[in-house]
C-alpha cells in the first residue's frame, strides 16, 4: 500500500522524521512518500485530502475534521512559548492593536493566537521565511514570526514585542499547540492506528539517537548555527510530541472552541484523537 506522509522543509519536523525518512524504523510493508510542503501549502492541501498523513495547524483542522482525525504523537506544542510578535522598534504589546503585523497565513495557529490577542490588528500575509525582513525593510510595521525566525530575530536588528504562547499559558494555563499530524479517515480506524504507532516510533527513534537525527535536520536548517538548530529543535520535538497528553489535549480543545467564540474558526468540533 502506498502513502503520503506530508510535513514541512523545517529541521524539527526533518528531526522528527529521521528514523521513517532512512528507513530505520519499520513500516510492515507500507510504501510512505515523503511530501515537504510549507505549513499553509499542508493547510490548504487538507482541504482536499491529498494526502493520506499530514502535518496541519490546529487552527486549520477545524476545517477538514471531518476527513482527518488527529493524531497524539507528532506535535509541535509549546509549553510558555510560541510565535513571537517582533518589530524594528521597542513597542509595547498594547500597539499592537494599531499596528500592521506581517503575517505567515491565515490558517495557521500563529494567526490564530494573534487574533485571540488583539482582534482588532491589521495583518497582510507574507511567506513565512520573508516576514523578518518585511518588517526590518519597513514594509510591516510588526511580524508574527513562527519556526527559527523565532531564534533569530535578534541578528536582524528587531525586538521582541510579545511571546504569544507565554501570552497563552498566562491567560489558560495551559501550552499552545500549534501544529500536529492528522491521518484521514477513509483508512479506517486499523490503519488510522497503525500509521500513528508508526508516527510514534519515529518520534521514539529519534529522541533516542539524537546526535544522528540531529546531523540529518541540519540539512533542512537553512543556515542556522547547529547550536541553534539543536535549541530549536529541542523546543518543538519533546516528550509531548511522543504523546500530547491530557493537558495537550484539553489545551488543543481550549484553543477550538476560544476560536470559535472569538468567530476565527467557523464552528465548535470537539477535538477528535485517534485511540493507538
Amino acid at each position: 500500500m502506498k502513502l503520503s506522509l506530508a510535513h514541512s522543509p523545517d529541521s524539527d519536523d526533518a528531526f522528527m522524521f529521521y528514523g521513517l525518512a532512512r528507513g530505520k524504523v519499520p513500516t510492515g510493508g507500507l510504501e510512505i512518500t515523503h511530501v515537504l510542503e510549507d505549513i499553509q501549502t499542508l493547510n490548504e492541501e487538507a482541504r482536499v485530502g491529498r494526502h493520506e498523513v499530514t502535518a496541519i495547524s490546529f487552527h486549520a483542522w477545524p476545517h477538514v475534521a471531518e476527513t482527518y482525525a488527529l493524531m497524539p504523537c507528532g506535535g509541535s506544542i509549546g509549553d510558555g512559548y510560541g510565535p513571537l510578535l517582533v518589530a524594528r522598534e521597542p513597542l509595547r504589546p498594547a500597539d499592537v492593536r494599531r499596528r500592521l503585523v506581517a503575517v505567515p497565513g491565515l490558517l495557521t495557529t500563529a494567526y490564530l493566537a494573534l487574533r485571540l490577542f488583539a482582534p482588532e490588528a491589521e495583518t497582510r500575509v507574507v511567506p513565512f521565511d520573508r516576514i523578518l525582513d518585511e518588517v526590518r525593510e519597513g514594509r510591516a510595521d510588526l511580524g508574527l514570526v513562527i519556526h527559527e525566525g523565532q531564534l533569530t530575530f535578534g541578528g536582524h536588528g528587531l525586538h521582541k514585542v510579545l511571546d504569544l504562547g507565554a501570552w497563552w499559558k498566562d491567560e489558560t494555563g495551559l501550552p499552545l499547540p500549534l501544529g500536529g499530524n492528522a491521518v484521514r479517515r477513509d483508512l479506517g480506524d486499523e490503519m488510522m492506528g497503525r500509521l500513528t504507532r508508526i508516527v510514534r516510533e519515529t518520534v521514539r527513534y529519534s529522541l533516542a539517537h539524537r546526535a544522528e537525527a540531529l546531523e540529518y535536520a541540519m540539512s533542512f536548517a537553512r543556515g542556522m548555527d547547529p547550536g541553534v538548530a539543536d535549541r530549536f529543535v529541542g523546543m518543538w520535538v519533546n516528550d509531548m510530541t511522543v504523546d500530547c497528553g491530557d493537558r495537550g489535549r484539553r489545551a488543543v480543545q481550549e484553543l477550538i472552541d476560544r476560536g470559535h467564540a472569538a468567530g476565527v474558526i467557523p464552528r465548535a468540533v470537539r477535538a477528535d484523537f485517534v485511540a493507538a
